[in-house]
């Protein structure tokens, strides 16, 4: 068993003073040693932190005694170690930027569990409708769904058109850990569909209750692990070098601080051209030192959480 936790969680729910949530959930992670990035806003808390287990387990106690959050799904998986080398905790608009005139409360798609999913999915009457980016769908989706072109769930609205012809179809959507198909299922039904669902908690849920059977690829996810295996029953790789083409299920973002795509990169192209998806990218003049893994953080000198939650309480009494 690996000694690290992840925890992966989003839940929609009136917060009548972000703020004072935001510093309550700052606070509550540097006393349990976690990292990692959470959204606070009006409409509820989105977040991703790593820690060890019985850190996590105390979080999601402290999230859950709180009556708003007592309905709260946590996705758990394990890892080496932390997944993330900082801790962000921020007030926004939005807990997913989307821009959509939707509001989940008040109507969504309907849930399905991952055994019903797995049990719908290839029913020739249902279409599987990917709500990711590109850069997410080009390392793993799941076989025969649909994959829009898109950088953002705010370009929804322009790609909607491509799966018209299908309202009379079974539509589920699916995104990583579900916290998108809440407005995008919203969207649809807003559009004129009918027939429409979710998949609950996400591909990321699947593959820890439903082994991940039919998902080709990998699941790209928004920590230094980059990319992980959720398919443990028939798993396949899907993605193809940016550089060479070979098959390759490796994630990096670009060592081009100018650049930063996220693509697939073989190891071998990724020692060769030094973690850059193209060969003006190896001139940037501030190119980052490619260590193998293709994931970067910000550097800041000196950081540590406790600065950060004390750096921030400074500038709200200097405002």
């Amino acid at each position: 068993m690996k000694p690290y936790r992840v925890l992966l969680y989003y839940y929609y729910t009136p917060i009548a003073d972000p703020e004072a949530y935001r510093e309550e959930q700052h606070r509550l992670c540097l006393e349990l040693n976690l990292l990692g990035r959470i959204i606070v806003a009006p409409e509820g808390l989105n977040g991703t932190v790593s820690g060890l287990p019985a850190d996590c387990d105390a979080y999601m106690a402290a999230v859950r005694a709180d009556s708003r959050f007592a309905g709260i799904e946590f996705k758990v998986d394990t890892h080496d170690g932390h997944a993330f080398q900082k801790l962000h905790v921020r007030v926004k608009p939005e807990i997913v930027h989307s821009d959509l005139p939707v509001n989940p409360l008040e109507r969504t798609g309907t849930y399905l569990e991952p055994d019903e999913f797995k049990a719908m999915k290839d029913d020739p009457n249902v279409v599987l409708v990917d709500m990711r980016s590109n850069y997410e769908h080009s390392v793993g989706k799941f076989s025969g769904a649909v994959t829009f072109d898109m950088e953002n769930l705010r370009e929804l609205p322009d790609h909607v058109g491509e799966i018209a012809h299908l309202k009379d179809k079974k539509i589920i959507t699916y995104c990583t850990g579900g916290i998108k198909c809440e407005k995008a299922s919203a969207y649809l039904l807003s559009q004129g569909f009918e027939n429409v669902y979710q998949l609950h908690g996400g591909i990321i849920k699947y593959g820890l209750e439903a082994e991940g059977e039919g998902f080709d690829g990998q699941c790209y996810v928004f920590d230094n692990r980059l990319a992980v295996d959720v398919n443990h029953v028939n798993p396949t790789v899907i993605s193809t070098c940016f550089r060479c083409g070979t098959t390759t299920s490796r994630m990096v973002n670009c060592a081009s601080p100018a650049c930063n795509n996220h693509v697939p990169l073989c190891e071998t192209c990724g020692d060769t051209h030094a973690g850059t998806c193209a060969d003006e990218c190896k001139q940037d003049p501030l190119l980052r030192p490619y260590d193998g893994t293709g994931y970067y953080s910000k550097k800041s000198v000196g950081y540590t959480p406790e600065q950060g939650y004390k750096s921030r309480q400074r500038s709200q009494l200097e405002a």
